[in-house]
């Protein structure tokens, strides 16, 4: 099982939900792992939204960087899915960094959910109880119950000190609230499960268990897909 995994090669390109989010929880991440009070305050309280709707808790108002979203004010109708996107995002984060101060659990060229699953299981075999977990949020019928399982798994991935790119999930994440581009988020999720893969042990490589993500993310350079199109015509589709 690996504790310590390196990143994979490229980062993948995000769109506004998922730049606001890598923004945002980069510099709490500083804040925590460097031990200052006022950012491990932040995160404990960001903490309690993790597996409920932006709705249920006003108390994170101001605290989980939604205002990142409307850089020039609110200028037009606001984004309903980037917020609840976004807002699921960065909650999970702060429950997956938890008692993690010598590594960040968000890395921007880490890897995406299937791939960080796959990391948990042993290397030549399929967990099928974590399987199904992520069987389970993949097929997810609601948001606010993917928020839930999403929730499961990453107590999971906190455990083992596996990472995730937050802002990719982000992004991800407002993509699966649009009826017609949903199976493109879950194809994604089973790429990345399907396509990690171990590194070989050669001279000056990391240890067994260091993680290669041999995936494409959807918005990085799949043809199909493009992060850079959360535009005012996705908005509001809910």
């Amino acid at each position: 099982m690996t504790t310590d995994p390196v990143p994979s090669p490229r980062r993948a390109e995000v769109g506004r939900v998922g730049a606001a989010t890598r923004d945002h929880v980069s510099q709490l991440q500083r804040g925590y792992r460097a031990d200052e009070s006022g950012s491990v305050a932040r995160v404990a309280q960001i903490r309690r939204g993790a597996g409920r709707p932006i709705d249920a808790l006003p108390e994170l108002w101001g605290l989980t960087g939604l205002e990142r979203l409307y850089p020039h004010g609110r200028t037009g109708p606001s984004d309903a899915l980037a917020e609840n996107a976004m807002h699921m995002a960065v909650t999970l984060w702060s429950l997956h960094q938890q008692s993690h101060r010598d590594v960040g659990m968000h890395r921007s060229s880490g890897p995406q959910l299937g791939g960080a699953v796959r990391q948990l299981m042993p290397a030549d075999e399929i967990d099928e109880p974590l399987r199904k977990r992520f069987v389970r949020a993949g097929s997810a019928p609601t948001f606010d119950i993917l928020a839930q399982r999403l929730r499961e798994i990453v107590m999971l991935l906190r455990r083992e000190a596996v990472p995730l790119d937050y802002g990719l999930l982000a992004d991800q994440l407002y993509l699966w609230q649009l009826p017609t581009r949903r199976g493109e988020v879950n194809r994604a999720w089973g790429r990345s499960f399907h396509a990690y893969r171990r590194p070989k042990r050669t001279a000056g490589t990391p240890a067994a268990g260091a993680v290669v993500v041999a995936d494409t993310a959807i918005g990085a350079d799949s043809p199909d897909s493009d992060f850079s199109d959360l535009s005012e015509t996705d908005k509001d589709q809910s």
